[in-house]
């Protein structure tokens, strides 16, 4: 059997871990790469994290972090040991310090959150942060994230292409969730891309999740989303 194509992670927005790993045992070999948030967490969450990797799938334990610096590190400190593929903080440049401080040497990646891709310029008017346009906001935390030391970043499709071009973004991983292949519902997300055109605008990884685990067959929907990767 040919290797998972790692491009695709799996979000595993699920109420509790049976119902994860259901899914997991669903898709078989075909997925090798899971996204657990925090609605799973008081569900067995880092217990599920922990058997997939045991199981030999990378996984990205997507929390956001956000706290003051020493709690970060401190957090961070403690979630690296179990070898997360992937770990989200906020992009404040403060907080991505204290999570680079937190993981050490370990091999877990620190990405940080630009901008939900839930949230439009309205949004950001409502939570009072500075005029402009989205892509350049998300643009610009992107530039400040890497120069604190962050491995990636989170941003929706969108911006990929403009974080691309930054000379801080050479060797880091860009990670875009907002994923809806064709045909499918936006929920609620509000800047979304389809999987190929995200990857051909500069995403390593996309994050799909109700479009999978909320079809009638998640491991053909899944089929659907690697055959558009495949065919790049």
């Amino acid at each position: 059997m040919s290797k998972a194509d790692d491009r695709l992670i799996v979000a595993l927005d699920l109420p509790n871990a049976l119902e994860g790993l259901r899914l997991v045992e669903k898709l078989g070999d075909e997925v090798s790469f899971y996204k657990i948030g925090l609605g799973m967490l008081t569900g067995g969450g880092l217990a599920l994290a922990n058997e997939l990797k045991e199981k030999g799938k990378r996984v990205f334990l997507d929390l956001k972090l956000f706290d003051i610096a020493q709690t970060i590190e401190n957090a961070v400190a403690g979630l690296s040991q179990f070898d997360f593929d992937f770990l989200t903080v906020h992009g404040d440049p403060n907080v991505v310090r204290a999570a680079v401080a937190g993981r050490g040497d370990r091999n877990t990646k620190i990405l940080a959150v630009t901008v939900l891709t839930s949230l439009d310029r309205s949004d950001l008017d409502l939570a009072l942060i500075r005029s402009g346009d989205v892509d350049e906001i998300v643009t610009e935390r992107a530039r400040l994230a890497f120069a604190a030391g962050a491995d990636g970043v989170i941003a929706s499709a969108h911006e990929a292409a403009m974080i691309r071009t930054l000379p801080e973004a050479k060797g880091k991983l860009i990670v875009t969730p907002g994923i809806r292949p064709a045909g499918t519902k936006t929920d609620d997300q509000k800047r979304v891309m389809t999987p190929a055109l995200a990857i051909n605008a500069g995403a390593d990884h996309i994050v799909v999740g109700r479009p999978i685990w909320r079809a009638e067959d998640p491991l053909s929907a899944a089929r659907l989303v690697l055959a558009e990767l495949s065919a790049i």
